[in-house]
């Protein structure tokens, strides 16, 4: 029996569809300012909060082979890492501790795979993809996984789907259906005030 390939959108429907609406919601509050706290820092260029430099390239990397560029831009060009930086600060703070060994992990990997190879992003994209083989059941892999995918499908307008890459992948048009008058108390937002 062949395995078929498993195409970006099949990837992304069933990778959402596992997420829990309810731990979602659960999280929004923590998740909305994660996405605002990383796009001001891509806005002012800033560096990272949590990751060192050669860390975020190294996630970046990930990044960008669990959702590719290909006709359509992937997690890189929408600025996941940002998004996955912030989180580590805020709503994944608990999760700080596997990126930090996943990381160390990471780059003793790299390291076995071509000894002059510094840290994983010096890899070549194929050599990336052996070693992420490896390490696929991993914790540290399925978080980055799981970060990637929400940084890509995140409101662009608080940070990660720069460009709103993801919705356009999928998609998903932004057509808030708001229509006043809901009463008496939205009667300045609608009026602009």
């Amino acid at each position: 029996m062949t395995q078929r390939p498993v195409d970006r959108r099949s990837f992304l429907a069933s990778t959402s569809a596992g997420m829990g609406t309810a731990w979602l919601m659960s999280l929004w509050p923590a998740i909305r300012e994660t996405a605002r706290l990383a796009h001001a820092a891509r806005q002012a260029k800033q560096g990272f909060a949590f990751f060192q430099p050669e860390e975020a390239a190294d996630v970046e990397a990930m990044t960008a082979h669990i959702i590719p560029a290909d006709e359509t831009p992937g997690a890189k060009e929408a600025g996941a890492v940002y998004f996955i930086d912030r989180a580590l600060i805020t709503f994944a703070k608990d999760q700080q501790d596997v990126y930090r060994q996943g990381l160390r992990q990471l780059t003793s990997d790299a390291r076995r795979r071509r000894r002059s190879a510094r840290r994983f992003s010096d890899l070549t994209p194929g050599e990336q993809l052996d070693v992420m083989r490896r390490i696929e059941k991993s914790e540290f892999f399925e978080q980055v996984r799981k970060h990637t995918v929400m940084g890509f499908l995140s409101n662009p307008e608080y940070g990660g789907n720069r460009n709103e890459i993801g919705w356009k992948l999928i998609g998903f048009e932004h057509a808030p259906a708001y229509q006043p008058p809901f009463g008496y108390y939205d009667r300045a937002y609608h009026d602009g005030r």
